[in-house]
């Protein structure tokens, strides 16, 4: 096998699994360790992987953050069925937040195409809107707040204040990305961080709705950690490896 082969079959390695090892990668390609060092700090160099202890995992992308109208436009089919699965969670009766995402959106969609008498708890215009207008069984409670205009919802502290007078029986929060080795979940603006940080300690049970893609997406605020989470619901199952840290937290993954 060529070289240059072999570099390639280390990325593809890398993409389905997430990390790769050394001793591993040695056996699998019937070459020296040292061998394999050599490949993994050649694709280091090209900014394909970033080396660990014993092997590497995928370089991390940072993310740029988009207007609400643009968002909603894109991935529609990913999302449309990570919002069918979160709406298959919520029950009648049930007290829901629906924080700002464009996953959200399409949540609340199916909601008011439903029967389900629930009450739904949000700072996103566009939620608020869908739910406005038609006439069903969901009760519409809006937090107010200052008004972010890019993601077009209340966030700050008159939002935060609201969201801590109630505890909601279960929560959707959107999220720019997540890194589960460093058990991270990341927005993009403070005062949405602070908000979502509110809703999650506000609530019974909380679940991140999100992309696959965004395992290996940053975004540049922390606003919470996985250990603060109950689930994650995506369109596709990540990696191996991810999926164990997951599940050595106690976080279930639909």
């Amino acid at each position: 096998m060529f070289a240059e082969e072999r570099l390639d079959k280390i990325l593809n390695l890398l993409n389905s699994e997430g990390k790769i090892k050394v001793k591993n990668l040695s056996q699998h390609f019937n070459v020296t360790e040292d061998c394999i060092r050599k490949d993994l700090k050649q694709l280091e160099n090209l900014g394909h992987l970033k080396r660990t202890y014993g092997g590497a995992i995928k370089v991390r992308q940072s993310t740029n953050q988009y207007d609400t109208i643009e968002r909603s436009k894109t991935d529609v089919s990913s999302k449309t069925k990570i919002a069918q699965k979160a709406f298959n969670l919520i029950k009648d009766r049930e007290t829901i937040f629906l924080d700002l995402s464009t996953i959200n959106m399409l949540i609340a969609k199916l909601l008011s195409q439903s029967n389900k008498r629930v009450t739904v708890v949000t700072n996103m215009i566009d939620i608020i809107n869908i739910l406005s207008s038609t006439d069903n069984n969901v009760t519409v409670i809006a937090t107010g707040g200052l008004l972010n205009k890019s993601l077009n919802g209340f966030a700050g502290a008159t939002a935060i204040n609201f969201v801590e007078k109630y505890k909601f029986d279960i929560s959707f929060i959107g999220s720019c990305g997540i890194d589960v080795f460093d058990k991270s979940i990341t927005t993009f603006e403070i005062e949405d961080g602070l908000t979502k940080t509110a809703i999650i300690r506000s609530s019974k049970k909380t679940f991140l709705v999100m992309q696959q893609t965004k395992f290996n997406i940053d975004g540049n605020y922390k606003f919470s950690n996985i250990e603060s989470i109950n689930g994650i619901i995506t369109d596709t199952l990540p990696s191996i490896d991810i999926i164990d840290i997951l599940h050595e937290n106690n976080i279930t993954i639909i």
